[in-house]
């Protein structure tokens, strides 16, 4: 249990960046575990199934979407340009765009089922009703966090 005391955390409890950052990497693993035989990462995974969703989108909405910076983005970009599942256009002005291919839609369907598979077995392990208040609780974060940087 955490005490506050005169506005302070007291310094034993565990730090909130920490403890989200040991859960995203072995939460991570379990899932890029599943996607490897699809030759894809997690992080890849989520860029394409955001283009799935959106449609093609400026390469600064799709960081800002996945609370990425520019630089990890384009990092992950990279290899997934060079399978043939993303294209990266001339957006408007000097922006540049990526775009879903038909390659990428289709590498996107065969991973579906083991991501589906994994989403399954971490929400069952956890409860669903848990699950979607910790989602709710890690939105909340994000925008927290989000404010306190800008």
């Amino acid at each position: 249990m955490m005490h506050i005391h005169h506005g302070m955390i007291d310094s034993a409890a565990p730090c909130v960046c920490t403890s989200l950052r040991k859960a995203s990497r072995a939460v991570t693993r379990v899932y890029d575990e599943r996607l490897a035989r699809h030759g894809m990462t997690t992080t890849q995974f989520a860029v394409l199934r955001h283009l799935v969703r959106h449609g093609p989108l400026s390469l600064s909405r799709l960081a800002e979407l996945l609370v990425m910076d520019r630089t990890s983005l384009y990092r992950t970009l990279g290899p997934i340009e060079r399978q043939g599942w993303i294209a990266i256009e001339q957006g408007q002005g000097r922006a540049k765009q990526a775009a879903l291919t038909a390659a990428g839609r289709s590498a996107m369907k065969a991973a579906e089922t083991d991501w589906g598979a994994c989403q399954t077995d971490l929400v069952t392990a956890i409860g669903p009703t848990q699950w979607e208040a910790l989602a709710l609780q890690l939105q909340a974060l994000v925008e927290t966090a989000r404010g306190k940087a800008d």
